[in-house]
C-alpha cells in the first residue's frame, strides 16, 4: 500500500508542477500582451492618442471672414454687408422639433415663410449642423427668448452678417447673388483645394460677379482653439487667428448709366451691353426685365420664386450674355468687312439694287429699290440685295471663316460664368445639330438670309458690343471685363485686374476705314439720322430689324396683326465719338420694331450721359419708353447730380474721369434747345 501510495504521490506532483508551468506561461503571456498594449498605446501611438485627448479638452470652431463688397468704377457700393441675430436649431440636440418650433412661436414671430425656408434648410443640411429658424430679430425679441432659453436646448441666438445689395435689381443681373451652399457645391467644394478655406461658411457666390470672383470676395477663414468642459462647454480661449475679410472687387461698371438704361427701358425687355473700345472694359451690361437680388440672399420664398420662374417676360434670363437673336442688319457692316478681307468685295464694287433679289426661283425681298449701290451705300441704306448677293458669293463656311474670328457664335472670354456661344452656322456645324440626313445637308438658299443677319445666325449682345468695339478700335479687339480691379482687406492697396494689350485682327487699314465711313454716315444721312441730328458730338452706327417669327415671302408684315411677343425686335450698334471712340454698344428691345424707333434713341441717352453727363429729363424718359422719341426733348438733368444719391466709397485707385473724357473743346457744342413735344422718327422703308 505505501509503495501504491508514494506513486499516487509522485504523480500528483508532477501535475501540480506542470499546472504551475502552465499558468506561469499563461501569466507570462499575459503580462507580455499587456506589455506590447502598453508599448503601442504609450510609445507607438501616443501623438495620435494625445491629440484625440486633447481634442476631448478642446475643440476648434471656425470664424467665417467677412465677404468682401462689390464697387462700381465711381466707387457707389453695389453689395456690402450687414450685421443681426438670428434664430437656429440645430436639430440632433431636440427631441421633438415641431414642439420646439411652436414653443419659439410664442416667443418671436415664426411666419409660414419661415418655416417653408426652413424645411428646405433642412433637406440641404445635416443634423448637427446649425440652421436659421428667423433671421433679422429684433433687440425685443432677443431679449424675449433670451429670458426663456433655459427651456429650448438646441435653440441659440447667434449674431450673423448677412449680404445685401442696396440697389435691388439695378444690376442685378451683373452682379449676381450668394445663397446656401446645396449638396452639389458641397461635393464640388470637398473636391478642391479651398475646402478647408470653406469650413463654417454656409453661402457662396451663385450667379454674376459673386459667382465669378467667389475666390476673392471669400477672404481667409479664421479659427478659436477652446478649452471646453466634458458637457461641451467652453471654458476659455487658448489660441486663435483672425479671419482674413474678403477682398473689395472694383467693377468697371459704371451704375449710373447701368442705371439709365435700365430707366429708359421701362417695362419693355432687351439687353445693352457698353464697352470701352480701347481695352474691354465693361461699362453697362444690361438685361430687362431685371429682378431684386435680395429675394435670394436668405432663400427665395415659393411665391416670388413662382412669379420669377413662370413669367412669360422671363426676367431670371440674363439676355446680354445669354440671350441670343439674330442681329438683323447691324451684321452688315460686318460682312462688308469679310467680303473685302476675302476678296468677293472691292470698296468700289457697284451692284444694281432693284429691292428684291432672286436665286434658284425664290425672291428675296429687300423692301425698297436703292438703285446703283456700292459698299458706303449698301451700309448707309441698309441694301438687302448688296448682302444677299455678297453671301452668295461667299458661302456659308466662308462666311463662318472670316466671322468667326470676330466673335461671332464664340464665346468672348468675358469674366462670367454661363456666356452663351450663340449660333455661326457652317456646313460641320449643321451636321453636327441635326439627326435626319436631309436635315444635316445645306443648301445653298439659306445661306441668303445669312447676309442680313437672319437664317441660322443668333448672337449676343455681348458678341455684337464686342465686334463693334473691335471695329471702332480699328481692327485691334480687346476681351470684355467687367472686373477692373481688387483692393486687399489687409494692406488697402488697390491692384488692376486686367492689362490686355489688345489683339489685331490683321484687316487692311484702308478695308476698315471704308466700312467706318459709312457706318458714320449712317447717323448723318442714313437711318439714324433722326435720332442723332443735332447732337454735338459725332457717332458712328447701324439700325436692325430681326424677325422674331418667320414671315412667308408673299406675306407683308403687320405688327398690329401679331401677338406682342411676335413682333421684329429692334437693333442698333454704335459707338462715339466717331473719329476717337471711348464707348461703343450694341442694343436690343424685343418686339418693338425697326431699330431706330426704339433702339436707336436708347443709345442716344447712353452717349449723351457719358459724353456730356446729361440725364434724360422726366418727360424725355417716358417718351422713350413708349418709343415716341427720337432726338432727346425737355431740359436734361445732371449725370452727377443723378449720381449723387448713391452711397460711395472713396479708395485710392478707384474711379475714373468719365465725363468729357478725350474730347477736346472742338468735339463738343453747345446742346440744341430741345423741342417740347416728342420729335418724329424718321425712319427708312427698310433697316
Amino acid at each position: 500500500m505505501s509503495g501504491f501510495e508514494v506513486r499516487n504521490s509522485e504523480v500528483e506532483l508532477h501535475k501540480f508542477r506542470l499546472r504551475i508551468w502552465v499558468v506561469g506561461l499563461v501569466v507570462l503571456s499575459l503580462l507580455g500582451v499587456l506589455l506590447f498594449r502598453l508599448t503601442v498605446l504609450q510609445v507607438v501611438r501616443h501623438d495620435a492618442f494625445a491629440e484625440r485627448a486633447e481634442s476631448n479638452r478642446t475643440a476648434v470652431v471656425p470664424i467665417v471672414p467677412n465677404r468682401g463688397k462689390i464697387l462700381d468704377r465711381n466707387g457707389v457700393v453695389l453689395a456690402t454687408n450687414y450685421s443681426a441675430y438670428t434664430l437656429e436649431i440645430t436639430r440632433s440636440k431636440i427631441k421633438d422639433l415641431e414642439e420646439t418650433i411652436e414653443a419659439l412661436s410664442e416667443l418671436v414671430e415664426i411666419t409660414p415663410r419661415d418655416r417653408r425656408k426652413f424645411k428646405r434648410f433642412m433637406e440641404d443640411s445635416k443634423r448637427f449642423e446649425s440652421i436659421p429658424l428667423r433671421s433679422r430679430l429684433t433687440d425685443e425679441e432677443v431679449a424675449r427668448f433670451t429670458a426663456q432659453r433655459w427651456r429650448f436646448p438646441g435653440v441659440d441666438i447667434k449674431a450673423r452678417f448677412f449680404r445685401n445689395y442696396p440697389l435691388e435689381d439695378v444690376g442685378g443681373h451683373v452682379v449676381g447673388y450668394i445663397g446656401r451652399i446645396n449638396q452639389r457645391e458641397q461635393e464640388a467644394l470637398e473636391d478642391s483645394e479651398d475646402y478647408a478655406n470653406y469650413r463654417g461658411t454656409e453661402v457662396i457666390g451663385k450667379l454674376g460677379i459673386e459667382q465669378s470672383y467667389e475666390k476673392q470676395l471669400h477672404g481667409l477663414t479664421g479659427w478659436e482653439q477652446l478649452e471646453t468642459t466634458a458637457g461641451g462647454f467652453a471654458v476659455r480661449r487658448l489660441n486663435s487667428r483672425p479671419a482674413t475679410s474678403g477682398d473689395t472687387v472694383v467693377l468697371s461698371l459704371d451704375i449710373g448709366l447701368q442705371k439709365l438704361v435700365e430707366d429708359v427701358y421701362g417695362d419693355r425687355r432687351g439687353a445693352l451691353v457698353a464697352l470701352d473700345p480701347r481695352n474691354g472694359e465693361v461699362l453697362a451690361m444690361v438685361s430687362k426685365p431685371g429682378y431684386d437680388v435680395n429675394l435670394f440672399v436668405d432663400g427665395i420664398d415659393q411665391e416670388n420664386w413662382d412669379f420669377l420662374n413662370n413669367s412669360i417676360d422671363r426676367p431670371l434670363l440674363n439676355r446680354a450674355l445669354r440671350g441670343s437673336y439674330p442681329p438683323g442688319s447691324t451684321y452688315k457692316p460686318f460682312m462688308a468687312i469679310a467680303g473685302l478681307e476675302s476678296g468677293k468685295r472691292k470698296v468700289d464694287t457697284t451692284i444694281q439694287d432693284n429691292g428684291s433679289w432672286t436665286f434658284g426661283g425664290h425672291t428675296f425681298r429687300s423692301g425698297h429699290p436703292n438703285g446703283p449701290t456700292n459698299l458706303r451705300r449698301s451700309i448707309i441704306k441698309s441694301s438687302n440685295v448688296y448682302y444677299y448677293m455678297l453671301a452668295n458669293d461667299m458661302g456659308v463656311d466662308t462666311i463662318h471663316e472670316y466671322l468667326s474670328p470676330m466673335g461671332f457664335g464664340q464665346q468672348t472670354g468675358i469674366d462670367l460664368v454661363g456666356e452663351a456661344r450663340g449660333v455661326l452656322p457652317s456646313t460641320e456645324w449643321k451636321r453636327n445639330t441635326y439627326k435626319r440626313p436631309e436635315q444635316k445637308k445645306w443648301y445653298a438658299g439659306e445661306t441668303i438670309s445669312l447676309g442680313i443677319g437672319q437664317g441660322y445666325n443668333h448672337f449676343t449682345m455681348l458678341q455684337l458690343a464686342h465686334a463693334t468695339a473691335m471695329l471702332a478700335n480699328h481692327g485691334i479687339q480687346h476681351r470684355p471685363h467687367l472686373g477692373k480691379g481688387t483692393v486687399d482687406a489687409v494692406t488697402r492697396a488697390y491692384s488692376p485686374l486686367y492689362k490686355d494689350a489688345g489683339t489685331s485682327m490683321g484687316y487692311k487699314p484702308e478695308h476698315v476705314e471704308a466700312v467706318r465711313s459709312a457706318v458714320a454716315a449712317v447717323t448723318v444721312e442714313g437711318t439714324a439720322r433722326g435720332v442723332f441730328g443735332g447732337a454735338p458730338y459725332t457717332s458712328a452706327g447701324k439700325t436692325g430689324t430681326a424677325q422674331a417669327v418667320s414671315v412667308g415671302q408673299k406675306d407683308k408684315y403687320n405688327a398690329a396683326k401679331l401677338a406682342e411677343h411676335q413682333r421684329d425686335h429692334s437693333l442698333y450698334i454704335a459707338y462715339a465719338p466717331a473719329e476717337n471712340p471711348k464707348i461703343a454698344l450694341a442694343v436690343i428691345v424685343e418686339n418693338a420694331g425697326f431699330g431706330a424707333a426704339a433702339a436707336a434713341p436708347i443709345a442716344r441717352r447712353v452717349f449723351d450721359y457719358w459724353l456730356l453727363d446729361q440725364y434724360p429729363s422726366v418727360e424725355d424718359m417716358a417718351a422713350v419708353r413708349k418709343g415716341q422719341a427720337s432726338r432727346p426733348i425737355g431740359a436734361p438733368r445732371s449725370g452727377q447730380d443723378m449720381m449723387a444719391a448713391f452711397e460711395r466709397i472713396e479708395l485710392p485707385g478707384v474711379g475714373a474721369p468719365r465725363v468729357m473724357e478725350g474730347l477736346s473743346g472742338g468735339d463738343i457744342a453747345s446742346p440744341r434747345a430741345a423741342d417740347s413735344a416728342p420729335a418724329s422718327v424718321e425712319l427708312e422703308a427698310e433697316d
